[in-house]
């Protein structure tokens, strides 16, 4: 038992030894082992008279821990030194520099003072209350992208390289989970390889529980990195061998529940669970399919209340906090204002992937991991949601910036959006009407699926205007340059505009005595026939509105489809779909 789920942890241990002895602690280790959990803990469990001031250093300005500023003594102007307002608690503290390899060349002698000497400029920290000052990160230059390497600063501190089972993580995860035994859980995760054991880090593994207790496919528990899923791969002699499904089905069947393959309607269901959950989760789609309209309307509709909304190529620092001196000589990091108040929020982080500098991208680390900014915790913060598309798309590249490991492993369901999983259909037929029904119809049975993703929801809705101003259709379509259009023919749309004969449910509707016949004719058939399998793509692919405008057609047409038809109403479908069905079925004649 005790090799399966930890009591105690070796960090624990050392960060108890560096406090005794007054001595700078370094700790290095790769992402997601829990070093940062492990202090948040141990010291309010261990030291209950000590507070923890955590300084996230990726994401810190150089006037964020020390400036020179006016301010008015005996009634005159003085210059003085001002220190960051977490440094000066009123009490015992212990001062956690994270990711602090990450930190800005110009304030990287700003920590090594503070790791030194354990003052900042004019300030003693023991004279503050300090009582421990620790440094933690990953050494893999693929998360960082310097070395500390002066000996003179290193001879210092005392510095531990630790892995995942130095941590207490096993114990804090089966706390959370009483109702589960996770030691066949954690029994898979000590069967692989370290390297396996790397990419399936202790904060995945917190994932994928997350994602089982909701029924979620445990692949949207990998992170994205660089637009791609994480492969839990191992090399074995000159191959390399993608286990990815059958870990993740191990882990699955440890905790008694099933992995599948997808959900219905997989971006609401994920966003509804991120509020009641507290989450962070990252949606990735093509451009144009619908994501930021559906996450606004869902969390509008869950939580009551517009999301906070921040666009990244067009958000700096100063949009989110910024330092400001005060009376009593300190730095006060303000929140801007939207961040303030007791009201519920969620936060949308649109074009993730693309920020406007590395200072605004660096601020959303502290945020999506420990939900804070500046070290001031956001007040009912109930979840956040990053928006990106991916690094390229139909064969051209995007331009979205880089990730590394610990960022993309910050959010508890990365999804990868298809068109499909956006119900953009619908808002478009009841913005629309008629004319959007036809271009839909267009889009479903007419091209091919290239032809599909080519023609975005977004672009659906150019074609209906366009249309509707008796302007060319060409002119909707993605501009490629050098006069050339994306390469969709628009002939068939063009033809069912000028409503030429085709077929959809409005067709069918029109002629339902004649298909009805038809129908009858195939149905000494178990196979069906032709115009069964018309009639069944017509109904498989009508939206929800469609299908209930025409609700006494649908009924009649679909008592004359076999039975195996029938049945993949039923399958893979959003529950007021479903619900749909289930009615008609019932009121079908027998």
């Amino acid at each position: 038992m005790t090799e399966t789920i930890q009591r105690t942890s070796r960090l624990a241990a050392f960060i108890d030894a560096m406090i005794d002895i007054g001595q700078t602690g370094q700790i290095f280790g790769s992402h997601g082992i829990g070093k940062t959990a492990t202090f948040f803990s141990h010291i309010a469990e261990a030291y209950p008279d000590t507070v923890l001031v955590f300084v996230p250093a990726a994401n810190l300005t150089p006037d964020d821990l020390l400036i020179n500023a006016p301010v008015r003594e005996d009634g005159e102007l003085v210059l003085r030194q001002l220190v960051m307002s977490q440094l000066r608690p009123g009490k015992k503290f212990v001062l956690l520099i994270d990711d602090s390899l990450q930190a800005g060349e110009t304030i990287q002698s700003q920590l090594m003072q503070i790791a030194c000497n354990w003052t900042l400029g004019e300030y003693d920290l023991r004279e503050l209350g300090c009582v421990g000052v620790f440094l933690t990160d990953n050494e893999s230059l693929a998360e960082t992208s310097a070395r500390r390497s002066d000996l003179a600063i290193l001879d210092r501190m005392v510095t531990v390289r630790i892995t995942a089972n130095d941590t207490a993580w096993r114990t804090k995860l089966a706390a959370r989970h009483r109702d589960w035994d996770l030691r066949s859980f954690f029994g898979v995760w000590n069967s692989l390889g370290p390297q396996l054991r790397e990419s399936l880090s202790p904060r995945t593994m917190e994932h994928i529980l997350a994602n089982a207790r909701e029924g979620f496919p445990l692949r949207w528990a990998l992170p994205l990195v660089n637009g791609e899923r994480l492969r839990l791969e191992e090399a074995r002699g000159k191959k390399t061998i993608n286990r990815t499904t059958e870990i993740l089905d191990r882990l699955a069947a440890a905790l008694g529940v099933r992995n599948p393959t997808t959900v219905p309607d997989p971006v609401r269901q994920v966003l509804r669970a991120a509020l009641r959950n507290r989450w962070s989760v990252l949606l990735q789609g093509p451009p144009g399919c619908g994501k930021t309209e559906l996450v606004r309307e869902t969390i509008r509709a869950e939580l009551g209340r517009d999301p906070l909304y921040f666009s990244l190529p067009v958000t700096n620092v100063e949009d989110l906090c910024a330092p400001l001196p005060t009376a009593d000589g300190t730095l006060e990091n303000l929140m801007a204002r939207p961040f303030t108040g007791r009201d519920p929020k969620a936060i949308v982080w649109d074009e993730y992937n693309r920020p406007k500098d590395k200072a605004a991208f660096a601020r959303l680390m502290e945020i999506t991991q420990e939900w804070s900014l500046a070290g001031q915790p956001i007040e009912n913060l109930r979840a956040q949601v990053a928006i990106q598309n991916p690094p390229y798309h139909l064969g051209r590249k995007l331009l979205v910036s880089r990730n590394n490991i610990a960022q993309a492993t910050r959010f508890t369901v990365s999804l990868v959006v298809e068109p499909g999983d956006i119900p953009a259909n619908e808002w478009l037929i009841g913005k629309y009407g008629g004319v959007a029904e036809t271009v839909l119809e267009w889009w479903k049975h007419d091209i091919d699926d290239e032809g599909r993703e080519w023609i975005t929801k977004r672009t659906i809705e150019r074609l209906v205007k366009l249309h509707e101003r008796g302007l060319p259709l060409e002119l909707a379509t993605i501009y490629l340059g050098d006069g050339e259009y994306a390469p969709v023919s628009l002939t068939a749309l063009i033809d069912r505009l000028a409503n030429r004969q085709v077929t959809g449910l409005g067709e069918l509707a029109r002629q339902v005595d004649r298909w009805e016949e038809r129908l009858r004719a195939e149905s000494t058939s178990a196979e069906g026939g032709n115009d069964g399998d018309i009639v069944h793509q017509v109904l498989a692919n009508a939206e929800l509105s469609q299908l209930r405008r025409h609700r006494k057609v649908v009924t009649r047409l679909v008592a004359l489809l076999p039975p195996k038809l029938r049945a993949t109403y039923l399958v893979g479908v959003a529950e007021d779909r479903q619900r749909f069905w289930v009615d008609v079925f019932r009121k079908m004649p027998r």
